[in-house]
């Protein structure tokens, strides 16, 4: 779940420590290769970078190390015109955005969130699990062949396709999140552990103006910037139409997120959902461990929503 990178981020900014207008390099020089040295930070929380996927071949092992991950990233020239289109960076998104964040505040992503926003809000939520909470965590239960058929081109692209490169470089099979390496690193992008109502709490503060309980993690001028549309239209890795804001799904007719045309939110591998709703002033949240197939999310998800909302 991408939630609490965008918070971290947006908590920067508020600090007046991170300027998202600027260019990456401004905090993270080695980012000026291969023709980025003018690409600011906002559209690393928008996908528009053109960082979605890696060149250089890695093992499924790269994804645990940090400093390998951002070298490589940093390195990497853009696979279409930054700024232009949207292109969903599903694993690269939180390397990129982390590293900056790391540039400016000292603390990893992790440590970050855990400092500033889980503490604060009692969310019981990880990005790199501490071994004494292994115990509580589910084995993931990878999609059945079936629900991988059904899927189709979802979960099994052309090989040639940008979907395909980002999915697999460095390769990622279900199983790797059953991984002791896994649940200990910090992959802000896909290993946030917890349940759905620690992500629903989180999604609480910002369904309700970036407060909780007498708790402020976010000022309200920086939500409405982050959850102000930045693009719509084609999404180049997905296929489908993505309405983003900085890093935020948005609510689109592709995307229904609930009612209220101000949703938004995140889906996470598998199947997990976290959503926030101004309007009503609510949140929700699904998690699972049994998977589904492809990349957006889970009928499921959305099937409990309109029970919800029926009930309101």
């Amino acid at each position: 779940m991408r939630g609490p990178l965008r918070r971290c981020a947006r908590d920067l900014r508020d600090r007046g420590k991170l300027d998202l207008d600027a260019p990456v390099a401004r905090y993270w020089p080695e980012f000026a290769q291969g023709g980025k040295q003018s690409l600011p930070v906002h559209w690393l929380l928008s996908h528009r970078a053109g960082l979605a996927a890696l060149r250089s071949p890695l093992p499924t092992e790269a994804l645990f190390d940090w400093q390998r991950m951002t070298s490589v990233l940093a390195a990497e020239a853009p696979w279409w015109q930054p700024g232009s289109r949207s292109g969903y960076h599903a694993m690269t998104y939180g390397y990129l955005v982390g590293e900056v964040l790391r540039r400016v505040d000292g603390r990893t992503l992790g440590a970050f969130f855990r400092d500033e926003v889980a503490q604060s809000l009692g969310a019981e939520f990880w990005i790199g699990l501490p071994a004494a909470e292994n115990a509580r965590v589910a084995e993931i239960v990878p999609p059945s062949a079936e629900a991988v058929a059904a899927a189709g081109a979802a979960a099994q692209p052309a090989p040639d396709s940008l979907l395909a490169k980002v999915m697999g470089n460095p390769p990622l099979a279900p199983s790797a999140a059953n991984l002791p390496a896994w649940r200990r690193a910090e992959i802000p992008a896909a290993n946030g552990h917890g349940n759905a109502r620690s992500v629903a709490r989180v999604m609480a503060a910002l369904a309700c103006g970036g407060s909780l309980g007498g708790v402020r993690v976010l000022s309200e001028a920086a939500l409405t910037r982050a959850t102000a549309e930045q693009c719509f239209g084609e999404d180049l890795v997905l296929g489908v139409p993505m309405r983003w804001g900085q890093g935020f799904m948005l609510a689109s007719a592709a995307l229904p997120l609930g009612p209220s045309k101000r949703a938004f939110g995140h889906g996470g591998w598998g199947g997990s959902l976290g959503v926030a709703d101004p309007d009503a002033r609510v949140s929700w949240a699904y998690a699972m461990n049994q998977m589904s197939a492809g990349t957006l999310g889970d009928t499921r998800a959305f099937e409990l929503a309109q029970a919800f909302y029926a009930a309101l």
